[in-house]
């Protein structure tokens, strides 16, 4: 577990699942994500067995954002080596994200000193996710047109970042 000035970055519990629920149902939140909203919890539930299962394996250094007691998010490194968040939309545009995933960074840093490099993609027109990403000290590396089929019906560009991890993350 990780302590932040207003946030808990913690394992996966099976009280998260209707606030992901929430999250990963919401046409908006999911926008940008890998895949569409969520139409059913059961969904859901695999994708919370999935993350509290592998938590702390595979390299994988993820956690849920609890904020006041209340699961609002997850954030980390899930695939080797690549970064991700996803939040509440009640809670975006406070530095939430930012804060959790500042955190982890120096969490990756000392828990994986063997990764030189952090990745992550997102679709372009995440503007939010950009200027995060910006301000965590990763650069755009490309843009692929027309590389991903979000939802098996729309194809979509992706924009790909890195960040150069140092030895005081």
């Amino acid at each position: 577990m990780i302590r932040t000035q207003r946030l808990l970055l913690r394992p996966g519990r099976l009280t998260d699942l209707e606030p992901l629920h929430r999250i990963l149902s919401d046409p908006c939140v999911m926008r940008y994500w890998s895949r569409p909203a969520h139409d059913d919890i059961a969904q859901t539930a695999e994708f919370l067995r999935y993350f509290m299962n592998g938590y702390g394996h595979d390299g994988r250094v993820e956690y849920i954002l609890e904020k006041d007691g209340r699961c609002i998010g997850k954030a980390g490194m899930w695939r080797d080596p690549e970064v991700g968040y996803i939040l509440n939309p009640d809670y975006w545009g406070q530095g939430l994200a930012y804060e959790a995933m500042s955190a982890i960074l120096i969490e990756i840093a000392r828990r994986r000193p063997d990764l030189t490099r952090l990745t992550a993609d997102l679709d372009p027109r995440n503007i939010g996710s950009i200027r995060l990403l910006e301000k965590l000290g990763f650069t755009h590396d490309r843009t692929e047109i027309g590389d991903y089929l979000y939802g098996g019906y729309e194809v979509c560009d992706s924009a790909y970042y890195s960040r150069v991890m140092v030895a005081q993350d």
